[in-house]
């Protein structure tokens, strides 16, 4: 069995530069999860690592398939030097470690909530699970292991997630589009719902 890893923090390199921080997270009864700080300019992002060593397993299953699903690992980009940020590191783990310790499938268009605020003073405790494929790109896997993903998080206040389970993701989306927001403000007002 090869060990996607190493591959995964190259792929995170490659496209993000070199790490200038990183913590390392460990659950009890899960894998240990890293999460990774890449600077670039004002921009501050963070990468978890250690998600994507299993694959995702429908919680419907009467056993996880060891080979086969889902591997993904996600992104969280903010604007540095306006809030605490780097308190980030644990809320992020512990969503990266949510498929293994709820066995849930995280994709595109969920929502994901820690019920906390991500960092000290943060109008967010959750945050919707944007497409991949933009910021780093999958990496595949030989057969018959699935590709890694690197999905972008995009921070929700308690509004916007409440709005986002009635309308859904695409029309919370295009909310955010029309109204100019910037989602990498890390104290950023809920976009106008009405």
């Amino acid at each position: 069995m090869v060990d996607v890893l190493p591959l995964v923090e190259a792929r995170l390199r490659s496209a993000l530069g070199e790490p200038d921080a990183r913590a390392a997270v460990t659950f009890l009864g899960t894998d240990r999860i890293e999460v990774l700080r890449f600077q670039e300019g004002d921009i501050v992002r963070y990468a978890t690592l250690g998600m994507s060593a299993q694959p995702m397993s429908d919680p419907t299953a009467m056993l996880a398939d060891p080979v086969a699903g889902p591997r993904a690992e996600l992104v969280l980009s903010v604007r540095g030097g306006l809030a605490e940020t780097d308190k980030v590191l644990r809320p992020l783990a512990v969503l990266a470690a949510s498929p293994q310790v709820e066995g849930v499938v995280v994709a595109p268009g969920a929502s994901l909530d820690v019920g906390e605020p991500l960092w000290p003073g943060a109008p967010f405790s959750s945050v919707l699970v944007a497409e991949p494929g933009g910021l780093v790109e999958d990496l595949g896997l030989d057969e018959p292991l699935d590709p890694v993903r690197f999905l972008p998080l995009l921070p929700m206040t308690a509004n916007e997630a409440a709005w986002k389970r009635v309308h859904g993701a695409q029309a919370l989306q295009e909310r955010w589009l029309t109204s100019g927001t910037d989602l990498r403000d890390p104290s950023r007002r809920s976009v106008p719902l009405d």
